[in-house]
């Protein structure tokens, strides 16, 4: 009887293995897509056509993204480079031209939605299309107002006051950091 009890030992193990491997079966941790599979990063031509339908990076948030930046950095980073007030001044004329420049392009992109409404308005109104001419008035009135924002932060900008005036103000506090920084690295900390 020992030679058949050989044999079912051999067949218990057997099944012990079995066991064991349905366990670990069971027990094998689901692993995420994303480990083996790459995504499709986007193409260019995909952003493009992204923020060519996005108007909201064309609008007047764009111009308050642009203000509500800290310059307190740049200023700062600014001084530590080149310590002189005439450097200063050139960033300060700098940051000017960008704003400048940015309201321009917001400018240019109402002017040319409004056109643009102007144009659906007319000919939805002699189709006869009355509650889609109300929905455009909206948006026009809209665009309007927008407009009227965007010159009263020009003008107060140019006045070196308001909003727009901030971003100068914030560049000139970093700057004005910068060089205290570098007098108390350089003669404050001196024994003499």
């Amino acid at each position: 009887m020992g030679l058949f009890n050989f044999f079912n030992a051999k067949q218990n193990t057997n099944s012990n293995t079995d066991i064991r491997q349905d366990n670990l079966a069971n027990t094998l941790v689901e692993i995420p897509e994303n480990v083996f599979l790459e995504k499709e990063k986007p193409t260019t031509e995909n952003v493009q056509n992204d923020r060519s339908v996005s108007s909201s990076e064309n609008g007047i948030s764009l111009l308050f993204n642009f203000i509500e930046k800290n310059y307190e950095g740049k200023g700062y980073d600014d001084a530590l480079i080149n310590p002189d007030n005439i450097h200063l001044e050139q960033n300060v004329e700098a940051l000017k031209n960008d704003l400048e420049r940015t309201i321009r392009k917001i400018k240019t992109f109402y002017e040319d939605f409004i056109r643009e409404i102007n144009f659906h308005i007319e000919t939805r109104s002699r189709s006869g299309m009355v509650d889609t001419v109300e929905e455009l008035t909206v948006k026009k009135d809209t665009a309007e107002e927008h407009i009227s924002q965007i010159l009263v932060i020009e003008n107060e900008a140019k006045e070196n006051k308001g909003i727009g005036y901030g971003i100068i103000l914030s560049y000139k506090r970093g700057f004005n950091n910068g060089l205290a920084a570098i007098s108390h690295h350089s003669i404050m900390k001196k024994n003499f």
